[in-house]
């Protein structure tokens, strides 16, 4: 079947990123401008940070959150005064920048409402990443002792005060959470939200921690994802997964550790099982409301709900409850129940649509959406 074009953005795009201190953005961002490039799209990428050190040659490599904010404050606004020059003269920018800093001296601000007024984004992007992800970054780049609460509370405090910068300075221009990734990060779902608008958006919903030990359902899982992004703009709610952390945590107790091991960034870390054990009302609490937020930057949510060896649907109350969120926000809903066992009525009745198979649903997406794709 042959598809349309999707649309394109012709006009010039301003995008401003924040995010937390560990998140590694620069390098993202650097994917983000070579994937643009091979599209035809030449992004000036302005790193606020490392544009700060540059007219700060004498703070060392990491310290620069340790200066006063008096000159951390003087040193930002000269910084942005020249990213607002040099804006004029590009077609596309991408500003790196941060919403709000947790360091020795508490918790501060780190952008002008007046300054992102001057600029005018086109659109808002927060990138977020796993705790002992960000953890980690944090302690081997900035030599921070920031505990695993503190990291989570401040990724909270990043996305609520980049939503306030939005709302602030240019609330006509949408704003996004997007996580960064791991193994296949999210460089193209940023590009389609810049650049691809008229492409849906969809939340993908599907069962976690039910299918461990399930190699077979986790192919099938994993097949649904895939696709989906073939397709639409796809918020995955995988490409953020740190719930297995007190899972681990709890089983290190009960052998008598104090410490277990976790693969983070390639690296083997030790984590304090109590310290684990003390965010997880933290974790689950986050959780819940950051899948809700994607579902409400989305067009739609597409669930796909896979069957166990015993022909039961892996159906979870997490699953069930974005359905009905999805639902009362007046997005499509789109569900894939592979099970034998036919959905009960809260499903059907909620659901826009109900395929039995993801063949089934790509022929209903090429069809209904094909000029948008």
């Amino acid at each position: 079947m042959d598809l349309l074009k999707p649309q394109t953005r012709e006009i010039a795009m301003k995008i401003v990123v924040s995010g937390m201190v560990g998140l590694d953005k620069k390098d993202y961002l650097e994917e983000v401008c070579a994937y643009a490039r091979q599209h035809g799209k030449e992004i000036l990428l302005c790193n606020v940070g490392d544009r700060m050190y540059a007219e700060a040659p004498d703070v060392p490599a990491g310290r620069i959150l340790d200066i006063s904010r008096q000159r951390l404050h003087s040193l930002r606004r000269s910084v942005f005064k020249d990213i607002l020059a040099q804006a004029s003269r590009h077609e596309h920018l991408i500003v790196n920048t941060h919403a709000t800093f947790r360091w020795r001296h508490g918790l501060f601000p780190a952008f002008d409402f007046y300054q992102i007024r001057a600029l005018k984004p086109d659109m808002f992007v927060c990138l977020i990443d796993s705790a002992e992800r960000l953890g980690a970054r944090l302690k081997k780049d900035h030599q921070s002792r920031h505990t695993l609460k503190d990291v989570l509370v401040w990724r909270e405090e990043e996305i609520l005060g980049t939503q306030m910068m939005q709302e602030g300075t240019c609330p006509e221009a949408p704003f996004y959470c997007l996580a960064r990734g791991l193994a296949k990060n999210t460089v193209e779902t940023f590009y389609r939200l810049a650049f691809e608008p008229n492409r849906p958006r969809a939340y993908l919903s599907f069962p976690m921690t039910h299918v461990a030990g399930l190699p077979d359902v986790i192919a099938e899982i994993e097949r649904f994802r895939g696709k989906m992004k073939e397709l639409f703009t796809c918020f995955d709610p995988g490409d953020l997964e740190e719930a297995y952390l007190p899972y681990y945590a709890k089983k290190a107790r009960r052998q008598g550790q104090k410490t277990f091991e976790v693969t983070v960034l390639g690296q083997k870390v030790q984590l304090d099982v109590e310290e684990v054990l003390q965010i997880e009302a933290d974790i689950s609490s986050q959780i819940y409301a950051r899948d809700f937020a994607l579902i409400d930057q989305s067009e739609m949510i597409i669930s796909f709900v896979p069957e166990l060896p015993d022909g039961m649907p892996v159906l979870s109350s997490g699953v069930e409850r974005e359905l009905q969120h999805a639902h009362e926000a007046a997005k499509q809903v789109y569900v894939i129940w592979t099970a034998k066992r036919p959905p009960s009525v809260f499903v059907t009745q909620t659901a826009t649509r109900v395929f039995s198979s993801i063949q089934e649903a790509l022929e209903y997406f090429h069809k209904e959406y094909g000029g948008r794709l």
